[in-house]
């Protein structure tokens, strides 16, 4: 070869396999299939994903849209090889966003991001994906592969995840009804959920803990990659049979900084901590990493995911009603007027 000669590059010479992300596409397609809901008008690999609006259900139907990812509880899934699951986390956080709105949802798109594609474990992550669907009863539409060499290290990848629902404008859920008095339900978490994270890793690094140890018979690896409970179709029945005023999806800040969001000015909640049960794993985690209540209850869960607000004659019917659909529930506390010193008083 002359001086003046130079080799033909490809772009998988750079790091990019165009056929590796045309046979995934192959492997997510039975996966979308079973997610399919009325109307969906098109399978993956357009540009663009239709979707018809049930309008024939709606007089003034109002979209809701909502994205997410899972944080650093991806690293976790990497580290134990174990990817299965957490495709549920990504599509629980986006649809658990928007039914606190009163919003069905309607279908859902995912981004996979990694620095080197891995066919089976990309089909791992989406299977995951397509059962957050199904259980949330969204259509999973379609989504974005991206190989990018460079930006991720060995073996890691990153997720997003976009979902957009619809519910009538006069049926929005928005804190308008909350009212002193008004009864505060809590629904119980499945775990961690995909919050708090860094701060599990923290804890575990510094304690020089082990994965593999076990809490209560189980591993902790698997306790912490537990999936988020998927919420959707419990309150959608409990909505056509209750008036609730607020539904605040328990994420990153836990009750103290997320309740609030549906207090309207002039109100504050008072919780009775005594009135569920703090799970084995989060007792474990506040010990081992000497972790104070309040750091605590604005960082994880605490074994509540979604809390319900309404009225205190409605209180049992919406217990009895979500304990039938299968949830377990506390009556966690009330609605009173508004403390000067926090939006969230706990007893």
């Amino acid at each position: 070869m002359s001086q003046n000669e130079t080799q033909n590059l490809t772009y998988k010479q750079a790091g990019v396999d165009i056929e590796a992300g045309n046979q995934l596409v192959e492997r997510i397609k039975p996966i979308a299939a079973k997610t399919r809901i009325a109307g969906v008008m098109a399978g993956l690999g357009g540009f663009g994903s239709l979707f018809e609006l049930p309008l024939d259900r709606y007089q003034q139907p109002i979209l809701v849209s909502g994205t997410d990812g899972v944080g650093t509880k991806l690293k976790l899934a990497v580290e134990l090889n174990r990817h299965n699951t957490i495709g549920i986390d990504l599509v629980a956080m986006c649809v658990n966003d928007i039914i606190v709105q009163g919003a069905e949802a309607l279908f859902f798109l995912d981004y996979f991001a990694t620095g080197k594609l891995d066919i089976d474990t990309a089909a791992s992550v989406i299977e995951g994906i397509g059962k957050g669907c199904e259980l949330a009863g969204a259509a999973l539409v379609g989504g974005e592969t991206a190989e990018m060499p460079g930006m991720y290290a060995d073996g890691e990848y990153d997720l997003a995840g976009f979902c957009v629902g619809i519910v009538e404008k006069a049926s929005i859920i928005d804190g308008r009804k909350v009212q002193q008095g008004d009864k505060l339900i809590g629904i119980a978490s499945s775990g961690i959920h995909s919050n708090g994270y860094s701060l599990v890793r923290k804890i575990l690094e510094t304690a020089n803990i082990s994965l593999d140890e076990t809490l209560e018979g189980k591993s902790l690896g698997t306790l912490l990659l537990e999936p988020t409970r998927i919420y959707v179709k419990p309150l959608l029945s409990l909505l056509k049979t209750v008036d609730v005023h607020a539904l605040a999806h328990i994420t990153g800040g836990g009750i103290t900084e997320n309740l609030p969001r549906v207090l309207k000015q002039g109100l504050s909640a008072e919780i009775n901590r005594d009135s569920w049960g703090q799970s084995a794993l989060f007792n474990w985690l506040q010990t081992q990493g000497k972790l104070a209540d309040e750091e605590m209850l604005t960082t994880f869960n605490c074994g509540l995911g979604m809390v319900v607000c309404v009225a205190a004659e409605d209180e049992a019917k919406t217990l009895k009603t979500l304990k039938a659909l299968g949830e377990t529930v506390f009556s966690i506390g009330h609605v009173i007027p508004e403390e000067k010193t926090s939006k969230v008083y706990y007893r």
